[in-house]
């Protein structure tokens, strides 16, 4: 403890402070046979190297992991995860169906001077307009579908097939409401398809 008048003061330290004993050099310092052959004490390097098991860890666990209603091998935190996970899960899918379907537009387009310069230049205007369109596609569709199928959810009070499967009828339905009522209802039913296929597929996963 330091004194102002007296400079630093020798005797005990006050209650309620803390203080540690010089470490003991009797023995000499540590040479690197003793670091390698482990014949030191740890507490001579720091005093409160031998605290043990006296330190108290805070111990913070993470958000309890909520198995999906069909006891599946697929784990959700909640309407969140599936939103977060289902939309870019799907969006990278269309990119990468997308590209595909472009590269293979590409290779087969027929062209009037066909040369290898052309011929990529042809293949990466076909991957870039198809990858967009089916990535953003299909990632509209499963932004859609999670935020319906959660609201579902949320005012019946559970989580079933049919749940999922009205939510991406009208998912579909919305999507293609723009083109007219049949295509609207042929891509609501295929969406309710899916969604039924899917939640099947989960059960035996």
């Amino acid at each position: 403890m330091y004194n102002p008048f007296g400079g630093l003061k020798t005797g005990a330290a006050s209650s309620g402070s803390t203080s540690f004993a010089p470490s003991d050099d009797s023995a000499g310092p540590i040479s690197a046979n003793d670091l390698l052959l482990g014949a030191y004490d740890p507490t001579r390097l720091h005093p409160m190297a031998d605290i043990g098991d006296k330190l108290d860890y805070l111990l913070l666990d993470d958000d309890k992991i909520v198995s999906t209603p069909e006891d599946s091998a697929l784990p959700s935190r909640g309407w969140s995860d599936d939103l977060c996970y289902g939309t870019g899960t799907m969006y990278v899918g269309g990119l990468t169906l997308g590209g595909l379907w472009g590269i293979r537009e590409g290779l087969s387009k027929h062209l009037a001077v066909s040369n290898a310069r052309l011929r990529l230049n042809s293949v990466l205007n076909s991957i870039t307009r198809r990858g967009t369109f089916m990535g953003n596609s299909a990632g509209v569709l499963a932004l859609g579908y999670n935020g319906i199928n959660s609201t579902v959810d949320a005012v019946r009070g559970k989580h079933d097939v049919f749940g999922s499967m009205g939510a991406a009828a009208l998912t579909g339905a919305l999507f293609k409401s723009t083109a007219g009522v049949k295509p609207a209802l042929t891509a609501g039913i295929f969406m309710s398809g899916v969604a039924g296929g899917w939640s099947y597929l989960k059960r035996i996963v």
